[in-house]
């Protein structure tokens, strides 16, 4: 990244802003702007998020807050109510106070005499969903969003419920907000009352995993926020990116075909990472496209940022399958539209052990049926959900994985192949259980037998119809289902197979079904659908449409221990435990500009012996320290989550310590229903 030393304005920074609300609470913003915002107001850009912008968000804030401030902007970056040093209890994600607060936010900084009116809103992850949520209720201030990593579909498209199969994300994401949602505020900011926050936040805590068990379906509770229950609530113009590598790559496409307003969309390779800090690169000039839809959107220049393509995409090549990649070869492609005239969908069935075309089909065999029982391993080289590149989270080759799974497979490809957008997977299929799963994945096979996984869908069965009204399968009947797999932009090379595998479960990315099912697939009518660019279609963009990343150089921060990465698989075969061993330690910091010493320590575990569905336990456990002199405080964190064939087990405890002492402790446990999940 190119650190930028000038910038058209000069700016002046308030490190702590309170904004009050309508009970009561205060929020703490920091606020970056022009200094002659005084006399010549400016437009402004908000950001809320929850995690903590004195310390742990300070490093990413100033590399882009700054830099917008410097043309033009008021960037105000607001820690939710209860987190950092704003007020109050945050209770779960995405509540109803959040977005009334976010609308108190918004009205407050349209009327400040620095501010010229005109607001926007941007984030990632939680700021986009917030960003996206606080437009669909239309603030009269708010002109335009940018929002990177985002979901439309709260239910199925985050890290909760992938086609009615419950993630093990679920008890990740929880885990990592019961420690941010019970950190302490900043002596130096709050004052004293930094104990009694502390206190109303640790005497308020629960895991928020519990209530996401209890809603398995697509309830009110997974509506509320969810802009797909009626894509016309949003008026504003949105500036929407993701990466392939994320969890989120459906709903920037998504959100370019549900909504009826100025829009633009941006996917490359990256994780869950901002375009600009892009991993697996390469990264682009994201900010100076923030900045350019800024200045057409709150300052009404005429720049053309609405000229060209809707979607503007990253053709990945084919790579060796690796847990991590620095760069993925590539090429930018453009659509005007999406769905776009140019991807077609081509339907190719599945006979005996081979994806065909539909002329092949002709004279093939039929009626024929293949069984799958997968064993729980597979899925150990699944990778995360959603991956964040640190510690190395990508899916490792899936020849092991094949090994436990139903395999369909092409002839060698005699030409380059290119897929943009969703496959899907028609099956008709019989189980041995009410409640059965299957995943679908899609790998390159390359001449030597390595097989990079592209894409997958998952799907519990009883949600075949409907994700609000589930129904349990009757053991031996036969049902029609569609599995639908995760969007994505790759190239086959010739030479190569196109590789769908099938799978009765994927633990632990996806927890499996309450036993163990054997799932037959009937041939007939069994489908796979590939969404092909033709490779003749011209790219639509020249390759240098993206500058170099910038952004402003950020404060010193000094490593005093090293950071720790782990992902580690353990089988053994003396008592068939298996286990998979995540770390991230971002090891002790000390901001320099505040003096704050951070340490946070992330571990999970998910493990299963042999093939018991009933020996299933996942346990997230954080430990995050602050300190400076005269002020030591540590949180630390537990949450395991267990099964059996009717409940889900959930024990949790937390620990709050001070100077070394332990100053409060509770513990939960706590059954919930499985409810077909």
């Amino acid at each position: 990244m190119r650190f930028v030393e000038q910038l058209p304005y000069a700016i002046e920074v308030e490190d702590h802003v309170t904004i009050p609300m309508a009970d009561g609470v205060r929020l703490s913003a920091r606020i970056w702007r022009p200094a002659s915002s005084g006399t010549e107001p400016v437009p402004a850009v908000v950001e809320t998020i929850p995690y903590r912008k004195n310390d742990l968000t300070s490093t990413r804030d100033a590399i882009h807050h700054p830099y917008i401030a410097g043309h033009g902007y008021a960037c105000v970056r607001v820690d939710l109510r209860g987190t950092g040093e704003s007020e109050g209890v945050l209770l779960d994600e995405y509540l109803e106070q959040e977005q009334r607060d976010a609308e108190e936010v918004l009205a407050w900084v349209a009327a400040q005499p620095w501010c010229d009116g005109n607001t926007g809103m941007m984030g990632i992850s939680w700021g986009a969903f917030a960003a996206l949520q606080t437009a669909a209720r239309r603030p009269e201030s708010l002109k335009a969003i940018v929002i990177a990593s985002f979901t439309d579909n709260r239910y199925a498209d985050d890290m909760h419920y992938l086609g009615g199969a419950m993630l093990s994300d679920n008890l990740a994401e929880a885990g990592t907000m019961f420690a941010y949602a019970t950190c302490p505020p900043d002596p130096e900011v709050v004052g004293e009352r930094w104990r009694d926050m502390w206190r109303e936040r640790l005497e308020a805590a629960r895991p928020w995993v519990l209530e996401w068990l209890r809603h398995p379906h697509r309830d009110a509770y997974w509506q509320h926020a969810s802009l797909s229950e009626d894509y016309g609530q949003l008026q504003t113009p949105v500036l929407a990116s993701s990466g392939w590598a994320d969890g989120y790559s459906n709903a920037v496409t998504r959100l370019l075909a549900g909504v009826d307003v100025p829009r633009k969309g941006l996917i490359g390779p990256w994780s869950h990472k901002l375009p600009h800090l892009g991993e697996p690169g390469p990264a682009i000039g994201y900010l100076q496209e923030v900045v350019k839809w800024w200045d057409h959107w709150l300052k009404g220049v005429d720049n053309g940022v609405m000229d060209g393509p809707m979607l503007r995409t990253w053709m990945q090549e084919s790579v060796p399958p690796s847990t991590s990649y620095e760069e993925r070869p590539g090429r930018w492609v453009a659509e005007p539209s999406w769905p776009s005239p140019h991807v077609k969908e081509v339907v190719h069935p599945l006979r005996g052990a081979t994806i065909v075309t539909a002329d092949e089909e002709e004279g093939l065999p039929r009626g024929r049926t293949r069984t799958v029982q997968s064993p729980l391993s597979v899925g150990q080289f699944a990778g995360k959900w959603a991956s964040y590149n640190a510690p190395p989270d990508l899916p490792y080759d899936q020849r092991e994985e094949d090994g436990g799974s139903l395999v369909f497979e092409t002839e060698p490809l005699t030409e380059r192949m290119e897929i943009l957008g969703s496959p899907s997977v028609d099956l008709e299929v019989s189980a041995s259980a009410p409640v059965a799963q299957v995943t679908a994945r899609i790998s390159d096979v390359a001449p030597d037998g390595r097989a990079t996984r592209v894409t997958y869908g998952v799907l519990n069965l009883t949600h075949r119809e409907s994700d609000e009204h589930p129904e349990p399968l009757e053991p031996g009947h036969r049902y029609r289902a569609r599995v639908t797999l995760n969007g994505v932009a790759q190239a086959f090379p010739p030479g190569h197979r196109i590789r769908l595998s099938l799978s009765t479960s994927y633990w632990p990315l996806v927890w499996p079904a309450p036993e163990p099912v054997l799932l037959t697939v009937h041939e007939d009518g069994a489908a796979l659908t590939l969404p092909v660019r033709p490779t003749e279609e011209p790219d639509g963009m020249p390759q240098a449409s993206f500058g170099e990343p910038e952004g402003c150089r950020p404060p010193p921060v000094t490593r005093l221990t090293e950071p720790e990465q782990a992902w580690n698989v353990s089988r053994s075969l003396v008592d068939y435990h298996s286990a998979l061993d995540i770390v991230k330690d971002r090891g002790r910091q000390r901001y320099e500009e505040n003096g704050i010493e951070v340490g946070l320590r992330a571990c999970e575990r998910y493990a299963s012996v042999a093939d018991d569905f009933a020996s299933l336990s996942g346990r997230a456990a954080w430990t995050m320290t602050f300190s400076r002199p005269g002020w030591d405080v540590r949180v630390e964190t537990s949450t395991v989550l267990t099964s059996n064939a009717d409940t889900f087990t959930v024990d949790a405890t937390l620990d709050g310590y001070e100077d070394g002492r332990r100053v409060f402790s509770r513990t939960w446990n706590e059954t919930v229903p499985r409810n077909l999940a």
